[in-house]
């Protein structure tokens, strides 16, 4: 019995792990596919983006302000895209990965030859993961946003930038 619990406790962080890697190792996988456009954004990236705009803003601008706080709240953004490729069966294959018990739908729409789904992972309250899987029949989007938001950040960043993936947030939220 002793046995069989310290064997849980050392396999427990390997499978928290191998289930927050999903996406990672979904991504991976097509990265390097012609048939895909893929994007990274680094967390230094971010940081460099919020610095410039903080720099370039004049001293009292709210809204510029708040962008920058906005901003400096995303860790990383991970896109991939193609198209001409079998965008219901990666959209399947995609959600297939995901620990349920991790990730909560925001949004799900299907229609006729497509299938949109935000959901989002939380830890404590708050957001630290926003994901977007969009399948059509030859088309295929996947956008992992990391971070640490507010319900009301991520509706900010929608209105008020052109960060990949929020235009559809924002469309879907007001739909």
């Amino acid at each position: 019995m002793k046995k069989l619990v310290v064997l849980v406790v050392l396999l427990l962080p390997v499978l928290v792990q191998a289930q927050e890697d999903a996406i990672e190792r979904f991504y991976a996988k097509y990265m390097e596919d012609e048939r895909f456009s893929r994007v990274y954004i680094s967390p230094k990236m971010m940081q460099m983006a919020g610095g410039f705009l903080n720099s370039n803003s004049v001293e009292g601008d709210e809204d510029a302000e708040e962008l920058f706080s906005l901003i400096s709240k995303v860790k990383g953004i991970r896109i991939l895209s193609g198209e001409q490729v079998s965008g219901l069966n990666m959209f399947d294959e995609a959600i297939g990965l995901l620990n349920r018990n991790k990730y909560e739908d925001l949004m799900d729409i299907k229609d006729k030859g497509s299938s949109l789904k935000f959901m989002v992972r939380e830890e404590g309250g708050r957001i630290k993961e926003l994901l977007m899987v969009s399948g059509a029949n030859t088309e295929f989007t996947l956008m992992s946003m990391l971070g640490d938001f507010t319900y009301q950040d991520l509706n900010m960043l929608s209105e008020k930038t052109n960060l990949p993936g929020m235009k559809e947030y924002g469309q879907g939220n007001k739909e």
